[in-house]
């Protein structure tokens, strides 16, 4: 993900401090039916990395066999290929079975809506695509999680009525977490108030991204009482930096799980997807410490 990367040469000058809360975030919280315990979902944005084999995946991992090792690692993954491609009935059944045979505790799949309705159309006149996608991430039955609508950064807040309507029309039943680009959705305190307020009537979520960029998009207003971060991370250059704000990442989730957090989706992104299963493992094991997130611990293949 490059989407508000700062370059190399400032991203070790950027305040990596997490904001303050909305006010939004207490009121959701604390409206919010008590479960017992808080559900983590913690993954990356693909499995199919070469490079990672002889990293967590055995070196002899066929390509066709890396969802199934990617499923012993971790328990979700932000779906991108649906972003470029409905993916066909049995696909998606392939992909359900992979995950039920290897994933020890579970695994949810967040699928992306389709750029072609999202970044192509606009969200206009896309119904017979939009019914496509639907019918077609139907089929991961227990495993499919919320479905991620990425705006791009030039769908502004004078397309809300648009962003409204394409909402509303969705099926009630359809989690959805919405994530807002462009800048005037945050400096503009009308637009802000409006947008955000008809996500929580809507019980729709609002995607937190934290990328060295673009610090504007750390809004911190929960509108379900669910968080959705996108992580994007600096490199191995900045390891030690990235796991401090990991860090502070689940300091956060605490405070929220104790207001009333049900759920948390943490996905991870890199320009060098290399390393990605790096800022995973730190976050696993800060959050099973922390949280008592009872999360796989990430395995790396020895080199000895």
């Amino acid at each position: 993900m490059d989407f508000g990367k700062a370059a190399t040469s400032e991203a070790g000058h950027v305040d990596y401090h997490l904001p303050a809360d909305a006010p939004r975030t207490a009121q959701v919280l604390a409206g919010a039916v008590r479960s017992e315990s808080v559900k983590y979902y913690v993954g990356c944005a693909k499995w199919g990395r070469e490079e990672w084999k002889g990293l967590i995946y055995p070196e002899d991992t066929k390509a066709a066999n890396y969802l199934d090792a990617y499923a012993r690692q971790f328990n979700a993954i932000e779906l991108n290929a649906s972003f470029y491609k409905v993916p066909t009935e049995a696909a998606v059944a392939n992909w359900r079975q992979k995950v039920e045979a290897n994933a020890s505790k579970g695994f949810t799949f967040l699928p992306k809506f389709p750029r072609s309705i999202s970044h192509m159309r606009k969200l206009k006149n896309a119904e017979e695509m939009t019914g496509r996608f639907i019918r077609s991430i139907a089929g991961l039955g227990p495993h499919l999680g919320p479905c991620f609508l990425q705006l791009s950064d030039a769908f502004a807040r004078k397309e809300l009525a648009t962003l409204k309507a394409y909402l509303e029309a969705l099926p009630k039943k359809l989690e959805i977490f919405v994530e807002l680009r462009n800048a005037g959705w945050f400096d503009d305190v009308a637009a802000r108030s409006e947008v955000f307020e008809f996500f929580t009537s809507r019980n729709i979520g609002c995607v937190i991204t934290d990328t060295s960029g673009r610090r504007d998009l750390l809004h911190m207003e929960l509108t379900r009482p669910e968080a959705f971060i996108r992580f994007e991370g600096n490199g191995k250059g900045m390891l030690k930096s990235d796991e401090k704000r990991i860090a502070e990442w689940v300091r956060r989730l605490k405070k929220w799980k104790s207001q009333g957090l049900q759920k948390v989706y943490f996905l991870f992104h890199q320009e060098d997807e290399t390393d990605t299963p790096a800022l995973a493992a730190i976050a696993v094991r800060l959050m099973n410490k922390a949280l008592q997130a009872d999360l796989v611990e990430v395995q790396f293949i020895s080199k000895e």
